[in-house]
């Protein structure tokens, strides 16, 4: 019959909820990502014991766990008939139960406890973000250019690579089915998941990550988005051809980020290596990571900002599905 799931995996896996913590900490999990830290909050229980019972869950598939730094975060599986099982289990809840009311007025309360601490990391560089904004074109034009780059064609997938405060994943997500940000500072993933929380997208998470080596299977997303982190990159080169990999056939990868520019100080003063890109030169490292190039344009800033920059924009198309239906036709 389909969708039947093996005696084994459902076995173990009703073994592993057969405990009443366990299963808070599943419905716990579907609504959030959440350390052992923030589990022994809600739970009111011992990190050690918090810990034994996510080993066990892990075990079984319910749940996958990721590392930050000094932090692990836990959330629902996302992959394969455990993961099938917990959404199940977890959707048959009733969420007016008093255990797990409850759980869910703690879970409210680390979630404001998080979202304070984003505002005010947010707040502390709110004026110098302010002030780099001003340079480039307007994001409202630049973000209608994303849409419209890939507005042709719908995408159930996201991995959006340099995720920053989560904007791409915030834009996107009410219309895929699963998002992934993945960024190296820690200070912006906690910006993100506020503001994947406050916006209510729990299929959409974040985590942190290496661009040069993604902890991501290979042909696992639809769309791949480099949004304004090229020019941090010693090898953009490099960074484009490992988000290559995450590609599914005929996935998409599209990359933002500055025109050639002469503000030295963006250098000097905010880490850039590179002032701007020239559009020949992001081509042609797409077009050496085994993509076509469908797409190039420039959006220049409005006429009445003090904006100086212009920001580009490339959308590459993996070759497979063209290679494929080469062969069918044959």
């Amino acid at each position: 019959m389909a969708g039947s799931l093996a005696f084994d995996t459902m076995h173990d896996a009703l073994r592993a909820v057969a405990e009443g913590t366990r299963l808070r900490i599943l419905a716990l999990l579907a609504e959030a990502e959440l350390t052992v830290s923030d589990l022994t909050e809600i739970l009111r229980q011992s990190q050690p014991r918090i810990s034994r019972h996510l080993k066990l869950l892990a075990e079984a598939g319910l749940i996958e766990r990721h590392r930050e730094g000094a932090w692990a975060f836990f959330h629902l599986a996302n992959h394969g008939d455990s993961a099938v099982i917990a959404r199940m289990l977890v959707e048959r809840l009733d969420i007016n139960d008093p255990v797990i009311a409850r759980d869910r007025e703690r879970l409210t309360a680390v979630r404001e406890a998080r979202a304070d601490a984003a505002q005010n990391y947010f707040r502390e560089h709110a004026a110098e973000w302010d002030r780099l904004r001003k340079l480039h074109a307007a994001d409202d034009a630049v973000e209608q250019a994303i849409q419209k780059a890939l507005g042709d064609k719908p995408f159930r997938s996201l991995l959006d690579l340099g995720t920053g405060t989560g904007r791409m994943l915030e834009l996107f997500g009410p219309q895929i089915d699963r998002g992934l940000g993945i960024d190296l500072s820690l200070d912006m993933l906690l910006l993100a998941r506020a503001h994947l929380e406050r916006a209510g997208l729990r299929h959409c998470s974040v985590r942190q990550g290496d661009i040069y080596d993604l902890s991501v299977p290979r042909d696992s997303f639809d769309v791949v988005i480099i949004h304004q982190v090229l020019h941090y990159l010693d090898d953009g080169a490099r960074a484009i051809k490992e988000a290559s990999r995450a590609l599914v056939p005929g996935g998409r990868l599209l990359v933002i980020d500055f025109a050639p520019h002469d503000l030295e100080f963006l250098r000097e003063e905010h880490a850039h290596r590179r002032l701007g890109f020239a559009p020949e030169i992001v081509s042609q490292w797409l077009t050496a990571a085994d993509l076509d190039v469908t797409l190039q344009r420039n959006i220049a800033p409005d006429k009445d900002s003090d904006g100086k920059v212009a920001v580009s924009l490339w959308l590459a198309r993996d070759k497979r599905v063209r290679i494929a239906s080469r062969q069918e036709v044959a």
